[in-house]
């Protein structure tokens, strides 16, 4: 019994000794989140010339249908056009950013599908979809979790 009590509480200062040091340690700082970053312009490269992009004025089918800014530069080295878009309406902060990112409602979710989805249908004539696997759904937790994702990710990720 005794050598039972001596060895939990050597286990317990070890534990202690070694939360103190981790606790201790000097580690980079965390990255901030840009305050910023709802006034920034989304944005693709176009391998189309300006007056292909927009026929008489108006914005190719994607992102007609949104409301928007919009602006279009000739891209470096002669290849094709720079596309830019960012929503107008204000975009939500803190808690109810993450909820409208969840539910799929945040506004630069729907800009940057649109610009990738304007993107293909300029380039190609088309909208170009990746096949949809066979099992729609899958009734484990980690299956849930991947369809989930996969549902959300037209409106991420880095254009």
């Amino acid at each position: 019994m005794k050598r039972v009590v001596i060895g939990a509480a050597t286990l317990a200062g070890a534990g202690v000794a070694m939360a103190r040091w981790l606790a201790s340690r000097h580690r980079p700082p965390t990255p901030v989140k840009d305050p910023h970053e709802h006034t920034r312009w989304l944005g693709v490269t176009i391998n189309r010339q300006p007056e292909d992009i927009s026929r008489q004025g108006r914005l190719p089918q994607p992102l007609a249908g949104l409301d928007i800014e919009v602006r279009m530069n000739k891209a470096a080295g002669d290849r094709g056009t720079e596309l830019y878009a960012r929503p107008r309406e204000p975009m939500p902060s803190g808690a109810a950013a993450v909820m409208a990112r969840l539910r799929g409602d945040d506004p630069r979710q729907m800009v940057r599908k649109a610009l990738r989805e304007a993107k293909c249908i300029i380039e190609t004539g088309e909208l170009l979809e990746p096949d949809r696997p066979f099992a729609t759904t899958r009734p484990t937790l980690p299956g849930r979790v991947f369809d989930l994702a996969a549902g959300r990710a037209p409106g991420e990720g880095r254009l």
